[in-house]
C-alpha cells in the first residue's frame, strides 16, 4: 500500500496544540507552525481502523495494558531493534515526561545532582526543577563531526557526586544517535561512578538510513541494571494525543519504587485508546514507517538544498534521526531571541527557538520537517524573505 504524506490536513479548530494555541505561544493566531514535536500526517490506517472498531464496542470502562499489548511491545523492540525483554521489566506512564518526573520522585531525593546533556529537550531541565532536585548541566560538543559528548566534562561532575543523566537518545533536539562506542563509554562511567541513567528514546524508531538505534540498557546486564528506558509510540505514529508511553526497568527494586508511586497518582492504568494504537501500530505499523523515514529523508534532502541554494548563512546540522531538524544560524549575526520574532511578525512562521533547549542553543532554530513537502517549501520561502531582509 502506498501511503500519501503530500496530503494537506486541516487541522484547525481540533484542539490541537500546534494550531490552536499560537497565540498563547506565539502571540499570533495566523501562523505557519513549524514547531511542536508532532507530524502533520495521518496516523497509519491499522491503527485509525483498530481505534474505530474498539470505539464500537461502546463501553469505555477502567482498563489496562493486556498481555497482547505487552507482547506486541516485546515483539516491537526484538525486531527493529534486537531487545529481548522479559515482560516483567514493563511498566506505563501516560508521558515519557510523566515518567520523567515521577522516575526522579520514586529513585532520587531533593537536592541530588541530575545532568543533562544541552541542548536538549527542554522538560528535562524543568522536571529536574520542579522536583526540587539540583540541575548539573554536561554540555555536547559541537565539532566538524557534529554534536560529541563531553565524557571528560561528565566524569569531573561524575566525581563530586552525580545521582542520575537524563539522556536523549536519539537526541532531540540535534538529531545524533549515540553510537555503541559512546554508548559503552557513557556506560562505563554510570559504573564507575554509581549513577543511573533514564534514558528517553522516544525517537528510538525514526532512524535514517545508515545509522542504527541502540538502546543502551542493551549493551550489558550491569548496564541494564543501572538504566531506565522510556519508549513510546507517539513520535513513531504520530498518536501523541493518545497519552501511552512505557517505562522499561530491569531493576527490579527501582521499578517496585517507580511503580508503588505511579499507583498512589492512580496514573498506572493507562488509556483505553492509547494501549488499543500502540498495539496496532506495533503489529501492523512497520510499513507504514518505513515508507514514511523515506519521505522524511526526501524533506531533509530538500531542505539542505534550499539552503545551500538561497539561505548559505544557515546551515543544517545533519541530522542522524527524528524529524526536528537543528538549524545554524549564528552566522547570521542576530541573537535568537530577534530572529525568532523577525520570523514570527515578518515571516508569519512558528519555528523553536534554540535558547529554549539551553544557553547552548544561542544562534539555533528548531524546525519541524514531519509535513507536507509544499508546507515546508512555504516555510522555506519565508524564512528566504525575512533573511534577505536582514541584509538591507
Amino acid at each position: 500500500m502506498h501511503y500519501n504524506f503530500d496530503e494537506i490536513i486541516d487541522r484547525k479548530n481540533t484542539n490541537c496544540i500546534k494550531y490552536d494555541k499560537l497565540e498563547t505561544y506565539f502571540g499570533a493566531k495566523d501562523l505557519l507552525p513549524l514547531w511542536v514535536a508532532d507530524m502533520d500526517f495521518k496516523v497509519p490506517p491499522c491503527i485509525s481502523n483498530a481505534i474505530i472498531k474498539r470505539a464500537n464496542h461502546e463501553i469505555y470502562g477502567y482498563t489496562f495494558r493486556g498481555d497482547s499489548c505487552i507482547n506486541s511491545i516485546q515483539n516491537w523492540l526484538k525486531t527493529r531493534h534486537d531487545w529481548v525483554i522479559p515482560k516483567e521489566w514493563i511498566s506505563s506512564s501516560p508521558g515519557v515526561v510523566t515518567a520523567l518526573s515521577i522516575l526522579l520522585m520514586s529513585l532520587t531525593k531533593e537536592g541530588d545532582k541530575i545532568a543533562i546533556q544541552s541542548p536538549v529537550y527542554h522538560p528535562f531541565a524543568q522536571v529536574i526543577k520542579d522536583t526540587k532536585r539540583k540541575l548539573v548541566i554536561n554540555p555536547l560538543r559541537l565539532t566538524d563531526k557534529g554534536y560529541q559528548m563531553d565524557f571528560k566534562q561528565l566524569e569531573e561532575l561524575a566525581k563530586e557526586g552525580l545521582t542520575a543523566l537524563l539522556l536523549s537518545n536519539p537526541h532531540n533536539p540535534v538529531g545524533r544517535v549515540f553510537t555503541k562506542e559512546e554508548l559503552l563509554q557513557l556506560g562505563t562511567l554510570a559504573n564507575t561512578y554509581n549513577f543511573m541513567i533514564i534514558s528517553d528514546e522516544i525517537h528510538q524508531d525514526l532512524i535514517y538510513e545508515g545509522y542504527k538505534h541502540i538502546p543502551l540498557a542493551s549493551l550489558s546486564d550491569e548496564l541494564a541494571q543501572r538504566t531506565i528506558t522510556c519508549i513510546a509510540p507517539s513520535k513513531t505514529f504520530n498518536v501523541a494525543g493518545l497519552a501511552s508511553s512505557v517505562v522499561i526497568i530491569p531493576n527490579a527494586k527501582l521499578k517496585q519504587k517507580f511503580e508503588k508511586l505511579l499507583s498512589s497518582m492512580h496514573l498506572n492504568s493507562g488509556n483505553l485508546f492509547g494501549h488499543t494504537a500502540m498495539q496496532a501500530g506495533y503489529e501492523h505499523g512497520s510499513e507504514w514507517l518505513d515508507q514514511l523515514m523515506i519521505y522524511l529523508q526526501g524533506n531533509v534532502d530538500f531542505l539542505r538544498s534550499f539552503l545551500n541554494e538561497n539561505i548559505p548563512n544557515i546551515k543544517l546540522i545533519e541530522p542522524e534521526a527524528t524529524y526536528l531538524l537543528w538549524l545554524d544560524c549564528r552566522s547570521l549575526n542576530i541573537k535568537t531571541n530577534k530572529l525568532n520574532q523577525l520570523l514570527i511578525q515578518k515571516a508569519g512562521l512558528a519555528l523553536n527557538k534554540g535558547t529554549t533547549f539551553g544557553i547552548e542553543g544561542e544562534g539555533f532554530l528548531r524546525i519541524n520537517i514531519g509535513c507536507p513537502r509544499s508546507v515546508l517549501e512555504e516555510a522555506l520561502k519565508k524564512i528566504m524573505l525575512t533573511v534577505n531582509q536582514l541584509k538591507k
